[in-house]
């Protein structure tokens, strides 16, 4: 897609420079999405459409704190790795 991400068990669980250079997402449990709008507004963004309601989450790079961006990527790499490996659609 032209941007870095990073992934686990073959799934994006974060990305960098989406939409643009200023954003990040990270794809988070609904309950950790709300959390973290809650918790810094303007700075943690549903992604439109599905995605976002779907824990896909941008995040203003340059306004989150370092520990802040770390417990988002953690609880983003745990949702990966519960939902287990990737399903291969051309496998079937």
């Amino acid at each position: 897609m032209g941007h870095p991400d990073f992934r686990v068990n073959g799934k994006i669980f974060a990305t960098l420079k989406y939409p643009d250079e200023r954003w990040g997402m990270v794809k988070l449990p609904p309950a950790d999405q709300d959390r973290f709008m809650r918790e810094c507004p303007g700075v943690f963004v549903p992604c439109n459409g599905a995605w976002g309601r779907q824990g896909c989450t941008s995040v203003l790079l340059k306004a989150v704190k370092a520990d802040v961006l770390r417990t988002a990527i953690e609880a983003a790499g745990r949702l990966a790795v519960k939902s287990g490996p990737r399903r291969n659609k051309r496998a079937r």
